[in-house]
């Protein structure tokens, strides 16, 4: 794994478990409601944030993984021409899978917005 990779998602990391750390530690207090107000606003950024990091690096991830995918199949099928349809049919299925774990990690972000 590359350095900057390793990096972004130690600071990903991070800001999850601060994000989180901070909505529980407001949590066990019973404040004034005007502080629970205020606490609200900055739970809902750091929240957004760490949202939009998620969906940003793994959409990152998952057109790197295509672009890799799509690449070596068109190498391998300029290498062997006769068996185009079953490495077309492979690079498709791959497609899907990569699609599907980009698509996960949106609903991860709209429950951590929503519902967290």
């Amino acid at each position: 794994m590359n350095k900057w990779l390793r990096g972004i998602m130690l600071v990903m990391i991070i800001g999850l478990l601060l994000g989180f750390s901070q909505t529980r530690a407001l949590a066990a207090e019973e404040p004034a409601p005007a502080v629970v107000e205020e606490a609200k606003d900055q739970t809902t950024g750091i929240k957004a944030i760490a949202a939009a990091v998620a969906i940003g690096v793994v959409a990152a991830a998952g057109a790197v993984a295509m672009a890799l995918s799509i690449s070596k199949s068109a190498e391998s099928i300029a290498r062997q021409p006769e068996a185009a349809g079953q490495i077309r049919t492979s690079l498709m299925l791959g497609l899907v899978f990569i699609e599907t774990a980009i698509i996960y990690a949106l609903i991860v972000a709209i429950l951590i917005v929503f519902v967290l």
